[in-house]
């Protein structure tokens, strides 16, 4: 079971059933052994519980505490025992630098906390291809979805061809601004920072990533609304450049708008190969 692989595509849904699904595979045990090595017994269930907040899609210590119901100070000690470990990553927001936002830092320990901790109790008594069906929202969500933009944002500081951004890029991380109008959240998956003429720190493009999700002109006007948020509070986004990232592709009008050159789009294939 060890050198058991997806055969391709088609056999993913049953390589999750008879693998990380399967009580009777190592590998269905390994997130879990993983934190029950790493935390001590005090920390352990506070542990679980954070890493289920930010696989359901809180990031920073307030918003995780608040999920859990536990006190800032008990949930900043767990993250920081969590990252210490390297099972999490925390990274500043892109536009607020006191900010710390957190991912899990490996992809089986977010699908062990959305999907088969959730699930577990169904795990032992149903049909776990009928539990994976019903889980598969929360892993595109949970799992490959964060996943797919960690991939987006390596990409742009490390494989991009040079001239991609038109500048040298340098970090590459999430970021939220609070949209006046609407009296809500404006978040960025891939928010771009580099060198532009010796200049650093200058923001060189904010993106979205979408897993599963064609994305179309609406999603550039969101990003247009975006900049225009930014440009209100004093950030100059004279170089900042309109970015869609896709695992599924892209409609015909952010095409067209990507041949006047008003965005950059990055599918599965530029992704890999480094364009």
């Amino acid at each position: 079971m060890r050198d058991d692989a997806p055969a391709g595509s088609e056999d993913f849904d049953a390589w999750v059933c008879r693998t990380v699904l399967n009580p009777r595979v190592p590998l269905f045990w390994e997130a879990r052994n993983l934190l029950e090595g790493e935390a001590n017994h005090a920390d352990r269930a506070l542990c679980h519980s954070a890493l289920v907040a930010i696989a359901a899609g809180c990031s920073t210590p307030g918003g995780i505490a608040d999920r859990i119901e536990a006190p800032l100070t008990d949930t900043t000690h767990v993250l920081a025992v969590l990252q210490n470990r390297g099972l999490l990553h925390g990274e500043p927001d892109a536009f607020r630098p006191g900010l710390t936002r957190y991912r899990v830092a490996e992809p089986l320990l977010a699908f062990e906390h959305a999907v088969a901790w959730p699930h577990r109790a169904a795990i032992e008594q149903e049909d776990t291809a009928s539990v994976w069906r019903r889980a598969g929202t929360a892993f595109d969500s949970a799992v490959a979805a964060p996943h797919f933009a960690q991939l987006c944002r390596d990409w742009a500081t490390e494989y991009a061809v040079p001239d991609t951004f038109g500048g040298d890029p340098e970090t590459a991380v999430r970021g939220s601004v609070s949209d006046p109008a609407g009296h809500g959240r404006l978040d960025v998956d891939v928010a771009v920072r580099g060198t532009v003429e010796g200049r650093p720190g200058v923001l060189l493009s904010v993106g979205l990533a979408r897993w599963n999700e064609t994305m179309d002109i609406h999603h550039l006007e969101r990003l247009r609304h975006i900049l225009s948020v930014l440009a209100a509070s004093g950030e100059d986004v004279s170089q900042a450049r309109p970015g869609c990232y896709s695992a599924i592709g892209f409609g015909p009008e952010l095409r067209a708008a990507e041949v006047r050159g008003e965005v950059l789009l990055v599918d599965v294939d530029r992704l890999y190969h480094g364009e």
